[in-house]
């Protein structure tokens, strides 16, 4: 009895063909499952790549201007009349310059002048007033037009100051003046828990004695990474930003450290290049599928 071999295998294929169809299919559709796997769902929420920067470690300081050194100016003789006032509060003087002239009991004139250099910082000379060496002084100078904001700093912040560290003085009316450390007060003043500082500054133009100041003092530099205020979030957990891995939110613990211009420096938990929401929020949660967009394409 023969058998039809040469028909087997096209009965074979008629039947298989179905499967290997159904196969096919199979086959043909799991890279386009895997791919919309992928495909960014969700909300779409702004990042940023976490970069690096440095920041200042600064101490602040508020108190009042002072004269570092006042010279008042009278005359040596008593009883004198001024006759003629050639200089008022707020000039720069030389030293040696005549102040004003004054007339003498037995005629003549008697000059005075400053015994040094620097601003004049009040005047009570008038033309017709008397004058005398034990009397109210007809000028004050603060000499060499050098000043000291006396200053407060919160007693965390005392041992970070040392003398010679450099201030950005600002003073309401006179903008910002370059200044450093001179002295650090020996004591803490217990009622407010704050220490005392010294910052001496040079001004040629008249600053007002007693007047409000504020120094900002670098005592040092942090160089990180950065995270702008927004990114962070305060919990219980800790402090945490939210970071995006394919298209996942994911919450990451950090350590925080200095701030400066709406930055905030991560001294640990992120690496330069990490991928960061920019304004973490609780509507976001932690394996929330959502479509990145780079802060710098939102901003178009």
């Amino acid at each position: 009895m023969e058998f039809p071999m040469r028909h087997l295998p096209r009965a074979v294929a008629r039947s298989l063909y179905p499967a290997a169809i159904a196969g096919a299919l199979v086959l043909g559709h799991t890279p386009a499952g895997a791919a919309e796997d992928d495909a960014p769902k969700g909300p779409a929420v702004t990042v940023l790549k976490v970069a690096k920067s440095c920041f200042s470690d600064i101490v602040e300081a508020t108190g009042t201007i002072i004269a570092r050194e006042e010279t008042s100016v009278r005359p040596e003789r008593p009883g004198l009349k001024v006759t003629e006032v050639l200089a008022e509060a707020g000039d720069t003087t030389t030293a040696g310059q005549v102040l004003a002239r004054l007339a003498l009991p037995e005629g003549g004139t008697l000059q005075v002048t400053a015994p040094v250099a620097g601003v004049i910082a009040t005047s009570t000379a008038q033309i017709g007033g008397l004058a005398s060496a034990k009397g109210e002084a007809l000028f004050t100078i603060v000499a060499r037009s050098e000043y000291d904001l006396v200053g407060l700093v919160a007693t965390s912040d005392v041992r970070k100051l040392a003398v010679n560290q450099t201030a950005t003085v600002r003073i309401a009316g006179a903008g910002d003046i370059d200044g450093k450390i001179r002295r650090i007060g020996p004591t803490v003043q217990p009622n407010i828990q704050q220490g005392m500082v010294y910052i001496g500054i040079s001004s040629q133009k008249r600053l007002l004695l007693n007047a409000s100041g504020r120094a900002l003092i670098k005592t040092g530099q942090s160089c990180n990474v950065a995270v702008p205020l927004t990114a962070v979030q305060y919990s219980s957990a800790g402090t945490v930003v939210q970071m995006i891995r394919r298209n996942r939110v994911e919450t990451k613990r950090v350590e925080i450290g200095l701030m400066s211009g709406g930055n905030i420096e991560v001294r640990d938990g992120l690496n330069e290049g990490d991928v960061v929401v920019a304004r973490a929020g609780a509507l976001l949660r932690e394996g929330d599928p959502v479509r990145p967009v780079m802060a710098a394409e939102a901003a178009k």
